[in-house]
């Protein structure tokens, strides 16, 4: 083999020290820039997980402030009503659950060994999740009959009451994701 200025003659082995060489150089930048991009994936995951919780929380405690406020005269309270008793419930579950996930982060403290905590972290989550979206998901049905017949405070006050309960299933399940990826990347060993 020789070069195209037919200069000297390029040996073999020369070509595959050079190759060893630029495929060494390669995946030493690719890995390191894995190494950055998982760095910034488990710093966006150490940061969205609160503010997640902190927004479930705050919608939480919005719709059990809305619904319990929800008492217009006979016939148009929430507490004739299953469906918004469940609701009410749940967004007290949900708001005690996230206060004091919230708590545990803000005080920095381990409440449990670390591999409990995630466990702990990911089922709650996704309990209190599918709690959130059934309760709201029994509630439409009953909101929209009343709205058929007449719209007024009570079935607005309801249906607010339940946006809400939608909106803290939404933070929750993306909450309930970051846990899960804390999770998956753990080592238990």
């Amino acid at each position: 083999m020789t070069n195209p200025d037919k200069q000297n003659p390029v040996e073999a082995s020369d070509v595959e020290a050079a190759t060893k060489t630029e495929t060494t150089q390669g995946s030493g930048t690719s890995s390191f820039s894995a190494i950055t991009q998982r760095w910034k994936r488990e710093d966006l995951v150490k940061k969205a997980c609160p503010i997640t919780r902190g927004l479930c929380l705050l919608f939480s405690l919005l719709a059990f402030i809305i619904m319990v406020s929800n008492k217009h005269g006979y016939g148009r309270n929430f507490d004739d009503y299953e469906e918004y008793k469940y609701v009410l419930a749940i967004a007290i579950i949900s708001t005690v659950y996230t206060a004091w996930q919230t708590f545990v982060y803000l005080s920095k403290r381990e409440f449990f060994d670390r591999r409990t905590s995630m466990l702990v972290d990911f089922s709650g989550d996704q309990i209190v999740a599918y709690l959130l979206i059934s309760a709201a998901s029994s509630a439409i049905p009953l909101t929209n009959r009343f709205r058929e017949g007449q719209d007024n405070i009570f079935t607005d006050s309801a249906a607010s009451a339940i946006s809400m309960a939608v909106f803290a299933f939404v933070s929750l399940a993306l909450s309930a994701l970051f846990s899960g990826y804390k999770l998956s990347t753990h080592s238990f060993i």
